[in-house]
């Protein structure tokens, strides 16, 4: 990324919520947050102290009575000047005193940018930042706990850590290329290969942690699809426990995409009911259709839902096959038999001993009318990910995160390669850096600007 420059403007922004309430804040960042509070209140003030002032116009016309704060620079959340104007919350005069900041030469912030001010200025790192936007989001108080943990810097200490060892590991290696004439062979020693090893078992663990956070925080999409009448809409009400979806006996009632987020132990799903998946010449089932198998495949996992009481093993393979062919391999799919309720008990063994042979599928008999099946379902939701609903010690982490880590840890298996199969000092040293380049990107030592933005760009302004 390119090198970290302080900023010139100063930025202001509202950092409450929208609406009325009882307080609303007006942050205030840069080099004239100083000058911009004696403009306002008329008083020096005194650095880190609560002050109760009347906040004044451009015109010197009482605006409102409030509190100023003032949080000298390098000593404040963003690096910079920063300074706090607390009034009422009333729309007006926020709107009010927000303009008369801006005449004083502040300029709307964008949105995330004190946050973005502060990693710039090395007061938190990349993954402390995201934490705040994570804290903010947070759906479940394990997830709150997670971002807590990364705010305060868990996951950067792991990561850092690895990285010093990775360093540690390097100049070992580096070692025996530079100097070839000591009698000691440094890659054969076995020193080197237990650090590798030892770099391994510490990404290991870190994956581990990160992938509970990631699921606190992100959750998984599921895609309910089927043909009409299968008992998908049913299936999204029992889960979501409310009537979002139409239900009737007509098929193809659903024409569109129907959405829903639910918490299940912890684990957010994100619950995407579709249109019955057949042929159709009414052009607005057929756009329903479209979007439904769009929607497949960005699915983490497909909930492809079958009317087991009026198919045989062989149709419900037919509609299995057709729905795989709609995803890549890489989504996973979970087969449920719905309206087990209209079958016998030994009905129900015999179809699914039938259909046991249908390779990387979970199979699951329900009945959305009666909840039958529906603990099972659960349970197979949360295993499927591996989501533990009382993760200890784990922190808050994005895909980005377990992306960057998987670099790593290939990187570090190549390397381990390279110097068992070839001693080759310079490959090892190589596929090294490049692991530790993949993990200065989760904390931010080298991210590109176009990163940063979208990052950035996803939080709310005043933030």
């Amino acid at each position: 990324m390119n090198p970290k420059t302080v900023q010139q403007d100063t930025i202001a922004a509202v950092a409450t919520a929208p609406g009325i309430g009882g307080v609303a804040i007006i942050r205030i960042s840069g080099p004239l947050a100083e000058t911009i509070g004696a403009h306002i209140c008329l008083v020096t003030l005194k650095p880190r102290y609560a002050t109760f002032v009347p906040f004044l116009d451009m015109d010197g016309q009482l605006v409102d009575r409030g509190v100023a704060l003032f949080f000298p620079g390098p000593n404040s959340f963003t690096g910079e000047d920063v300074l706090e104007l607390q009034g009422h919350g009333g729309p007006v005069i926020v709107d009010m005193l927000l303009t008369t900041v801006l005449h004083h030469g502040a300029r709307i912030a964008r949105p995330g940018e004190f946050s973005e001010r502060a990693f710039l200025n090395d007061k938190i790192d990349l993954i402390q930042a995201e934490a705040i936007a994570d804290l903010i989001n947070s759906q479940s108080i394990q997830a709150a706990r997670a971002a807590i943990r990364s705010l305060e810097g868990d996951f950067s200490k792991h990561i850092t850590q690895v990285v010093t060892d990775i360093i540690y590991a390097r100049m070992y290696v580096e070692a025996s290329i530079d100097f070839p004439e000591e009698e000691i062979d440094f890659l054969s020693d076995g020193k080197v290969l237990a650090l590798i090893d030892a770099l391994l078992i510490q990404l290991t663990t870190i994956s581990s942690s990160a992938r509970q956070g990631a699921l606190l925080q992100e959750g998984i999409t599921l895609v309910i699809a089927g043909q009409p009448n299968a008992g998908k809409s049913s299936l999204l009400n029992a889960l979501s426990g409310k009537d979002s979806a139409i239900v009737t006996p007509i098929a193809g009632t659903t024409r569109d995409i129907i959405k829903e987020q639910i918490q299940l132990d912890g684990l957010p799903l994100h619950l995407i009911d579709t249109a019955g998946l057949r042929d159709s010449v009414d052009p607005i089932e057929q756009e329903g259709i479209r979007r439904a198998k769009l929607a497949i495949t960005s699915a983490d996992r497909l909930l492809l839902v079958i009317d087991a009481a009026h198919n045989d093993s062989h149709a419900i393979e037919a509609q299995w096959r057709a729905a795989n062919a709609l995803t890549s391999k890489a989504i996973p799919c979970t087969l449920i038999l719905n309206k087990i309720d209209l079958l016998t008990p030994e009905a129900v063994a015999t179809l699914t001993t039938q259909l046991q042979h249908l390779s990387h599928t979970t199979l699951i008999t329900i009945s959305a009318l009666t909840g039958q099946g529906f603990d099972a379902l659960r349970q197979h939701l949360t295993a499927s990910v591996a989501f533990d609903n009382q993760p200890i010690g784990c922190f808050s982490a994005r895909r980005r995160h377990l992306t960057a880590l998987a670099r790593a840890q290939s990187a570090i298996e190549a390397s381990r390669g390279q110097l068992l199969v070839y001693q080759a000092g310079e490959l090892v040293a190589e596929e090294l850096l490049t692991a530790q380049r993949a993990l200065n990107e989760i904390t931010g030592e080298f991210s590109s600007d176009d990163l940063l933005g979208e990052i950035f760009g996803s939080f709310c302004i005043g933030k």
